[in-house]
């Protein structure tokens, strides 16, 4: 099992890394946008039409890549009496469980997000996010929706990567529990601790 966790985590820690850094980018100039609109609206009475929908499309893009890392760590919202609760052994039964249902269901999940990004609602084009292209010479070209719903993909493929991670760390720690696991050494040092 450790010869398949190595490599997963690995990956995993690279591509999660690489999602945290695009997500604290988008995360800055969602930042930037939104103080945009505020002074044009309030200071300059002139609200501009396309920095409600570019902070949408930047916070999606930002929970999308940083919900990866926040199921990595452990750090959605969890009631964890439970599994806490019971012996060791059954608390780790408990969350393999749990973590093969939400395997399942994110499999499931990729299907809905390939659909919407890809199919109908995606082809169509933003009300208001355009790519100005005059200063080039060529024509101002409209975002397509399917880049805004891409995050939803991108975002369940990624949390498949973590959930099979998981699910391969909580076998290990069933049948071999002093087996040294790989860390990832991004963790937060708080979140180390428990």
């Amino acid at each position: 099992m450790l010869t398949l966790l190595r490599p997963l985590a690995w990956f995993n820690t690279l591509l999660l890394r690489l999602g945290r850094n695009i997500a604290w980018m988008a995360l800055a100039l969602m930042v930037v946008v939104i103080l945009t609109q505020v002074v044009f609206r309030y200071v300059l009475n002139n609200a501009l039409a396309w920095p409600d929908e570019a902070a949408r499309f930047l916070m999606l893009w930002m929970a999308g890549l940083m919900a990866p890392s926040a199921m990595r760590w452990n750090g959605f919202v969890a009631i964890d009496m439970l599994p806490s609760a019971l012996p060791r052994k059954s608390g780790l039964l408990l969350t393999l469980f749990l973590l093969i249902l939400s395997l399942i269901v994110l499999v499931v999940a990729v299907g809905h997000a390939y659909g919407h990004t890809f199919g109908f609602g995606g082809r169509f084009d933003s009300s208001s996010l355009r790519v100005p292209l005059e200063w080039v010479g060529l024509e101002t070209v409209k975002v397509k929706l399917r880049y805004m719903y891409l995050s939803l993909f991108v975002c369940v493929i990624l949390l498949i990567f973590v959930t099979v991670e998981l699910i391969l760390r909580t076998i290990i720690s069933l049948t071999d529990p002093d087996a040294v696991q790989p860390s990832d050494d991004a963790l937060p040092i708080a979140m180390e601790a428990d």
